[in-house]
Formats: structure tokens, sequence, C-alpha cells
């Protein structure tokens, strides 16, 4: 069951991101103020959901949240900063936009770097743990997915509405045959692509 807050009384928001290990798009992060009280029995860390049950408490949480903010970063950023400090620069950027100013930040996983006046704790499977982060994990599961549909009507060749650019032996394939596009991260170079002695 997941815990409702970290310090009782205090506004915290619960940070988390979608799409560390794509070969391909954006990372999307997502910050979320949840209200006192707030409980609903179909949310959980994103990934053990079903997409019908994320898609609903998608709009459940963006009608009922305090305040909520979800960011992306493109490939170019994740090549030129690295996929973990990506992450924690689109979440650090949804933070700042929140509309209601949070006194603690919760952060999914064991790796943060300090934002000037806000005080953190990094929660390792955070999104299984306490309501805000698993929140967050939803709308930026949710946002990602509806981003790599769209972008798969430009690319239908690597099946990004069915694999969201996860390195699956469909893509994979793919990139063997029609090589890379403009949206795949240059820096991700998966084993399964390197050429081979023998």
């Amino acid at each position: 069951m997941l815990l409702p807050y970290l310090h009782p009384g205090v506004v915290e928001a619960g940070c988390d991101e979608a799409g560390r290990g794509p070969l391909a798009g954006a990372v999307f992060a997502a910050a979320v103020i949840l209200p006192e009280g707030f409980s609903d029995p179909r949310l959980n860390d994103s990934k053990q959901m079903s997409e019908k049950d994320r898609d609903a408490m998608r709009e459940v949480i963006e009608r009922e949240a305090v305040a909520w903010a979800v960011e992306k970063v493109s490939p170019e950023e994740i090549d030129a900063l690295n996929i973990l400090w990506a992450s924690v620069a689109g979440m650090q950027r949804a933070v700042l936009r929140l509309a209601v100013r949070p006194e603690w930040l919760l952060i999914d996983g064991n790796r943060w770097r300090p934002l000037k006046g806000y005080q953190a704790v990094t929660v390792v499977h955070g999104d299984a743990t306490y309501a805000s982060i698993a929140a967050a994990s939803v709308l930026a599961k949710t946002h990602r997915d509806e981003y790599m549909r769209r972008l798969a009507s430009e690319y239908p060749e690597y099946g990004w509405d069915r694999n969201f650019g996860y390195p699956t032996p469909e893509h994979i394939e793919a990139i063997r045959r029609y090589g890379y596009t403009p949206l795949h991260r240059k820096s991700f170079h998966p084993k399964a692509l390197e050429p081979t002695l023998f």
C-alpha cells in the first residue's frame, strides 16, 4: 500500500521519469503535489499498472492534484548530459513549473542534484512507496507513450507505437534495415547492433 506522505502536514511533490531505457525519443519527467487525503486503489508504480488504469489515473491526477507538471528532455540533451542527469534535469524543470511551491521533494531513485531553495530526499523504488511519486510516474509514462505514438506516424517502420523506442527485436531489426533516425539517442549503443569479430 502506498504511503500518503513522508512529512505530515508538509507540501510534498513526488518526482519521477519515464523513458530512461529506450534507444529513441525524449525522456519525460513529472512532478505532482497530491491533495491531503488523496487515495485511489488503482494508483501504483506505473510499470505495475495496466494501460487502461494508467490512462484513467492520468485523468484523475490531472484533475485532482494540487499542482502537476510534465517536462520532456530531447535526445540531443540526453546525449549531451547522459541519461541519468538528463532525467534529473527534467524532474527539476517539472518542479520549477509547479503552480504551488512544495516544501519537500520526494525523488524516485538514488541520485539527485540540489535544487536551490528546495529540500529533497531520494527514495529507491519510490514509485512503489509514495503516492505522489507513483502519480508522477503515471503522468511521465502516459505523456511519453502518447508522444511516442505521435512519432510512430512519422517513422512507422520502427514500431514505436508498440515498443515505445525500447530495444525490442522489432526495433533492433528496423535499425539494421533502415538505419537511425534523428530521434535516436546517439550515445546509446545496443550490444545487438555491435559488429561481431567473426
